[in-house]
């Protein structure tokens, strides 16, 4: 869209119809100001200049903002790997995407959809970094629910089947111990093998639905 607008900038310019531009621009800057949350940092990562949307996510004023590191809104949830790799990124030049957990200054905690993309000078070295983020806590608010869900659903069925189990096991070790002691003829045997094949299929088939549980759960992830 971007480029677009570009385009379209120097087909008016071309036109003689500079004029034409600046609202166009200006409709632009108001879009990605309503729905992205917008900085930029200079290679320290120190705050140069940060939008609308930002502070209204954040809750501290552009004022508060500017000068600071971007740890001011560092939650604590992601490790220094993560963040190292990063900066690893960045410092090389590339485009950096992931999901970052912050802390807005009431102590509340949103998730972004985070692209930081590297301004580089005309040697390719990047002298500052745009970050552009998108607001994403009602996801990551409904795949922790579905996980609760999902860990709830397992436990219970954990549960059913340890109970569930137990009747089997115990079944096999009683015939097995009538087996080793109590066997005086070949009906005896025959009743007693007969016991230990219902148990073990009992079982069986809690391990199938076991099985089928879990399966069930990865392909829900």
């Amino acid at each position: 869209m971007l480029m677009g607008i570009f385009r379209t900038g120097i087909e008016y310019t071309e036109g003689g119809s500079k004029e034409r531009l600046l609202p166009l621009l200006m409709a632009y800057q108001q879009a990605v100001d309503t729905s992205i949350i917008s900085s930029i940092t200079d290679t320290n990562g120190e705050i140069i200049h940060v939008n609308k949307r930002f502070c209204e996510v954040s809750k501290f004023s552009a004022e508060e903002l500017i000068g600071q590191n971007h740890r001011i809104i560092n939650s604590g949830y992601h490790p220094n790997d993560f963040l190292k790799n990063m900066w690893k990124t960045i410092s090389k030049g590339k485009v950096w995407h992931g999901e970052i957990k912050n802390r807005a200054k009431d102590g509340s905690y949103y998730w972004v959809d985070s692209v930081i993309v590297p301004i580089k000078d005309q040697d390719g070295k990047p002298v500052q970094y745009l970050s552009l983020r998108t607001l994403i806590s009602e996801r990551k608010a409904k795949e922790e629910k579905e996980r609760e869900e999902q860990i709830k659903a397992m436990e219970e069925m954990l549960y059913k089947i340890s109970h569930e189990v137990r009747q089997p096991v115990v079944q096999i070790l009683g015939l097995s111990d009538l087996f080793e002691h109590h066997i005086d003829s070949e009906e005896d045997l025959k009743m007693t093998i007969d016991g230990i094949r219902r148990s073990a299929i009992l079982l069986d088939n809690y391990t199938r639905e076991l099985a089928g549980f879990v399966r069930k759960i990865r392909n829900e992830q």
